[in-house]
C-alpha cells in the first residue's frame, strides 16, 4: 500500500508573477531535473513521529529532492496512520525494503500505556523496529560519527568502533512471568517428530518471584556471523565476538561454535589477505579491553548486550545523537538505515508551543545518505555516492570548521559555560549544510 511518491515540486517555489504560466513552469522543471543525479532504481521511505518527523521533511525537500532524481515509495510509519492500519503498514514498508534493497526511515514511536491514551490507539502496537528486523532478518550495525571538536569521554577512542547487534531473539522475544505464590518452574521441549519430550526443572519457587525462558535459532545466528564478518572485511578491521559462555554454556556456547565454525570454513583465508583477525571473547573481558582501547574494530554483540553497548559506544565518542544504524541481511543486498536516536518528545512539546527548538539532525541526515550509499552501491553510481560522502562532509565541517551546531552538542563543549551564542536552533543549521554542500558540489562540478 503505497500512500505515494515523493517528487520534487518546482513550481511551487515560483515567484508568484510566474505560477500561472505553465510552459514557463515545465521549462524550469525539466531544467532542474537535467541538472540532478539520475537514481535509476527506487527507495523505501519510512516517515516517522513527532519532532524527527518534522525535521525528516525538511531534509528531504532541502538536502535530497534538490539534487536527486530519485523515485520514492512512501510509507507513513507515524503512530496515527500505523493505528488506522493495524500496523499492517509497518508489515508492507518491510516488504517494501525487501523487494527495492533500499529503506530509510525516520524515528518512530513505540508506545506504551501513556502513549495509548494519549493517541487513543486501539492497542498497545510492538515496535515497528522490531517488526522490520524480524522480516528483513539480519544485523543492526551502529558507528558514532566522529567529531573533531566534541570532547570525547572516553579520549583514547582515536579510531572508529562499529557495533554489530544481533537484532533476533533473546531478551526482546521472550517469554517472561510472575509467579504467584509457591510452585514449580519446569521448561518442556516437545519434538515434532513425536519422540519424547524434554522437562528440565527449573527451580521450585517457595513464595512469589519472577521467571523468563528465552530462544534463538542456528539459521539467525549464522546470518549474524556472516553480517559480521563482512562488515569486518569491508571495514578492513578485526572482528570480536563476545558472550557469557562460562556462565551460559550451552546458550551462548552456540554463538560461539557458530561463529567460530563459519569463520573457518569460510572467511579465515580472506581475513588473512586483509591482514585482520577474529576473536571470542567474554562480555566483561570485551567490555574492558573496549574502554581502554583505541577503537579500530568490529564488536559484534547479542542482542541485549548490543543494545546496551551502543549507547556506550556514542557517548563515549561524545554524543548519543551523533550515530548511524544500519540493519544489514546476511547476504548485504537488503538495508534499512535510521537514525540511532527517538523522536526528541521533549522538543517537539515545544515545537508545539511555537518554540524552534535546537535539535540535532545530523543522524537523520545520515540516515538518508547511508541509505543512498547502498543504492550506489548496489547500482553502481558514482556520482550518487559522491553526493552522498559531500553532504557527510559538509555535515561534519559545519561543525568542526565553522563551529555551527545545535544545542546538545554546544553543551558537550562547553557545558555550564555555555551561553546563547554558543548554539543554533535546527534551521540555522541545516541552512548552513546546504550552503556548505551548494559549494562542495560547485568545486566539484568546475574540476
Amino acid at each position: 500500500m503505497y500512500l505515494r511518491s515523493r517528487s520534487l515540486a518546482a513550481a511551487s517555489r515560483l515567484p508568484p508573477r510566474f505560477a500561472a504560466s505553465r510552459s514557463f513552469t515545465t521549462s524550469l522543471r525539466l531544467q532542474a531535473d537535467a541538472q540532478k543525479i539520475v537514481v535509476a532504481n527506487p527507495v523505501v521511505e519510512l516517515d516517522g513521529d513527532e519532532m524527527t518527523r518534522i525535521i525528516w521533511k525538511k531534509i528531504r525537500e532541502e538536502l535530497i529532492l534538490p539534487y536527486l532524481q530519485l523515485d520514492i515509495k512512501y510509507f507513513d510509519l507515524g503512530l496515527e496512520y500505523r493505528d488506522k492500519t493495524d500496523d499492517k503498514v509497518t508489515v508492507e514498508a518491510a516488504n517494501a525494503i525487501l523487494q527495492h534493497k533500499v529503506g530509510i526511515k525516520c524515528a518512530t514511536i513505540t508506545p506504551d500505556e501513556a502513549r495509548v491514551e494519549e493517541f487513543k490507539l486501539k492497542e498497545m502496537w510492538k515496535s515497528p523496529n522490531g517488526t522490520i528486523r524480524n522480516i528483513l532478518g539480519g544485523t543492526v550495525f551502529r558507528e558514532p560519527i566522529i567529531l573533531s571538536r566534541i570532547p570525547k569521554p572516553i579520549p583514547g577512542w582515536v579510531k572508529p568502533i562499529v557495533i554489530g547487534r544481533h537484532a533476533f531473539g533473546d531478551q526482546y522475544r521472550s517469554t517472561d512471568f510472575v509467579a504467584p505464590g509457591p510452585g514449580k518452574l519446569q521448561l518442556v521441549y516437545t519434538p515434532t517428530d513425536g519422540s519424547p519430550a524434554t522437562t528440565l526443572n527449573v527451580y521450585d519457587f517457595k513464595g512469589k518471584g519472577v521467571a523468563m525462558s528465552m530462544y534463538n535459532t542456528d539459521e539467525s545466528i549464522t546470518g549474524f556471523a556472516h553480517s559480521s564478518f563482512k562488515m569486518a572485511l569491508a571495514k578492513k578491521m578485526p572482528l570480536f565476538m563476545s558472550t557469557k559462555n562460562t556462565i551460559m554454556k550451552k546458550y551462548d556456547g552456540r554463538f560461539k561454535d557458530i561463529f567460530q565454525e563459519i569463520y573457518e570454513s569460510h572467511y579465515k583465508p580472506l581475513f588473512d589477505d586483509a591482514a585482520i583477525y577474529y576473536e571470542h571473547r567474554l562480555i566483561d573481558d570485551m567490555v574492558a579491553q573496549a574502554v581502554k582501547s583505541s577503537g579500530g574494530f568490529v564488536w559484534a554483540c547479542k542482542n541485549y548486550d548490543g543494545d546496551v553497548q551502543s549507547d556506550i559506544l556514542a557517548q563515549g565518542f561524545g554524543s548519543l545523537g551523533m550515530m548511524t544504524s544500519e540493519l544489514i541481511t546476511p547476504d548485504g543486498q537488503v538495508i534499512e538505515s535510521e537514525a540511532a536516536h527517538g523522536t526528541v518528545t521533549r522538543h517537539y512539546r515545544e515545537y508545539q508551543k511555537g518554540n524552534e527548538p535546537s535539535t540535532n539532525p545530523v543522524a537523520s541526515i545520515f540516515a538518508w545518505t547511508r541509505g543512498l550509499l547502498h543504492r550506489a552501491k548496489l547500482d553502481n553510481n558514482a556520482p550518487l555516492k559522491a553526493f552522498c560522502e559531500k553532504l557527510e562532509e559538509a555535515c561534519v565541517e559545519v561543525i568542526d570548521k565553522d563551529g555551527v551546531m545545535t544545542k546538545d552538542l554546544a553543551l558537550a563543549i562547553h557545558g555550564r559555560e555555555m551561553k546563547r551564542e554558543h548554539w543554533v536552533i535546527t534551521d540555522v543549521y541545516m541552512d548552513a549544510v546546504k550552503t556548505k554542500l551548494d559549494k562542495k558540489l560547485s568545486a566539484q562540478a568546475k574540476l
